[in-house]
């Protein structure tokens, strides 16, 4: 009797891996799996219990105005130099005075569309006073730049009215000078205008520190050290199968 023509047979191969091999090895290596994952688990939330909190700190400032609404010193050139120049002279000041490195960072950034420079701090309510202390260095910094500019720019500005006074005083005297003098006090007029446009720099606001808490939550580390602790538990699980295997291999050479 002749037997019907069978399909190809599926190949074997000694290597495959199914889903029972896998769900069998793990459940002989879960005590692994177990050791592993509570161990990073606690590990988690003693560091979610015992890690500091931290407040976010903000201190903010406004730039000198000119007339026109025109800033004496563009924000981002002013934290150009916060970033490259006085942050820096401030960790290292620190750093000599105290022989370790700010425990906290100082950034600054530009609100968009606004005067203001916002200084901000993440630190533990322990560095409040530092954080404080540092902020203020740096207000005061730039307040001294900007005010010195402000004072030079506005002394010019006196300079140039008094010699339109002058200038008036002398064409008055004169004949047919009438469009001369209308031109001259208009000039003077926008000086003066000018003058009085001049806003200051001014603190706004010194290290204030946010209600809500700055960085990952408590609960939030909890979940993560949890997810973690099962990636870990079942890759170790695998990996003592794998060294167990190479044991028993090696044994039998």
């Amino acid at each position: 009797m002749v037997e019907p023509p069978q399909g190809p047979s599926r190949p074997q191969y000694d290597d495959e891996i199914s889903l029972v091999d896998l769900a069998t090895t793990f459940l002989k290596r879960r005590r692994v799996f177990y050791v592993v994952f509570i161990m990073v688990s606690l590990a988690g939330v003693a560091y979610a219990l015992l890690a500091p909190e931290k407040h976010e700190y903000v201190s903010l400032m406004k730039v000198a105005e000119k007339a026109n609404g025109e800033y004496l010193e563009e924000p981002s050139t002013i934290i150009a130099e916060l970033d490259s120049l006085w942050v820096p002279d401030l960790e290292a000041a620190h750093r000599s005075e105290h022989n370790r490195n700010l425990p906290f960072k100082i950034t600054a950034s530009n609100p968009e569309d606004t005067g203001l420079v916002r200084i901000v701090s993440e630190a533990s309510p322990s560095d409040a006073e530092l954080v404080e202390k540092s902020h203020r260095q740096l207000i005061e910094r730039v307040g001294a730049e900007q005010n010195e500019a402000l004072a030079r720019l506005r002394k010019s500005l006196e300079t140039q009215i008094e010699s339109m006074d002058s200038t008036i005083d002398m064409l008055e005297g004169g004949q047919n000078t009438g469009e001369a003098i209308a031109s001259a006090v208009e000039n003077q007029l926008s000086l003066e205008s000018d003058l009085e446009s001049l806003a200051p720099f001014e603190a706004l606001v010194v290290s204030r520190q946010s209600g809500k808490g700055a960085g990952p939550s408590r609960a939030l580390i909890v979940v993560l050290a949890i997810m973690l602790g099962l990636m870990a538990g079942v890759f170790a699980a695998f990996l003592a199968e794998f060294i167990g295997l190479v044991k028993d291999r090696t044994s039998e050479i």
